[in-house]
């Protein structure tokens, strides 16, 4: 993992990111058999977006990211949601094994990754995770959808030609949440030695020009994000390559990926 989500990207990320409908915590929850007895650990939790929900359906939730504007921000969201039950660690997928000292020998339900497995040494991971888990806790892996850019539907491909003549170059980067980025998932959990198993939830949602841009900056290094008002320019050009709309409707599938320990 590597911190670069800080300042105005974290704040971006905070208000424009998606956060997870109850679907996807009922899957969580179905998969690990998670109840108030457990902890949970949510690797590279960025501003909570999986790690909140989570706290009400579990007795703990350790958010670890390594930049802290990100959990700044999470911590904030979690007090704002009077959520008592989350902390918040700087720390990276390389830090497992102290979490793990830290933790006493206590084991936590599940460990969760989700967005940002594409930063991490998934081999080393998985294999670090696995003497952390209780009895029929496991690792899920959570695709939050396809990136605004790359989907199959007429406001993507407008964003994304906005987006190319902002950074003056082609936008292909899937962050690893396509077929070949879930078959690595897969293989590394099977190479650790768990049995994988696999679920999607669908939904469509509203998607305003707002949380588009805002989810494109959300995505952006602090050195790429455009002057104030080259991103007011931004926004007016996708409004208008939009045909004036501020609103479309974006079909979502989140995929959930567990492992179990053999």
């Amino acid at each position: 993992m590597r911190a670069s989500f800080s300042g105005e990207v974290a704040t971006y990320y905070a208000r424009h990111r998606r956060g997870y409908p109850p679907e996807v915590l009922d899957a969580l929850v179905g998969a690990f058999g998670l109840s108030a007895e457990d902890a949970v650990v949510d690797l590279g939790c960025g501003t909570g977006q999986l790690s909140l929900p989570l706290a009400a359906r579990v007795g703990t939730v350790i958010g670890v990211d390594p930049e802290p504007d990100m959990l700044v921000l999470a911590r904030q969201a979690a007090l704002d949601a009077a959520t008592v039950n989350a902390m918040w660690m700087l720390g990276t997928d390389n830090d497992l094994p102290a979490l793990g000292r830290l933790l006493g020998g206590r084991t936590i339900g599940a460990l969760t990754a989700a967005v940002a497995i594409h930063f991490m040494d998934r081999d080393a991971l998985f294999r670090a995770a696995r003497p952390l888990l209780r009895p029929g806790g496991g690792v899920a892996v959570v695709t939050n959808g396809a990136p605004l850019w790359l989907q199959d539907a007429d406001w993507s491909r407008a964003l994304r030609d906005c987006l190319e003549r902002l950074l003056g170059h082609p936008v292909t980067a899937a962050c690893q949440t396509d077929d070949a980025g879930r078959l690595r998932n897969q293989d590394a959990l099977v190479r650790a030695g768990y049995r994988y198993a696999e679920s999607s939830v669908r939904y469509d949602a509203p998607l305003t020009v707002d949380d588009m841009v805002g989810g494109v900056f959300s995505a952006l290094s602090a050195d790429q994000l455009p002057s104030t008002q080259g991103r007011a320019t931004f926004a007016a050009e996708v409004r208008d390559a939009l045909g004036g709309r501020d609103e479309v409707t974006e079909g979502v599938r989140v995929w959930l990926q567990f492992g179990t320990p053999d």
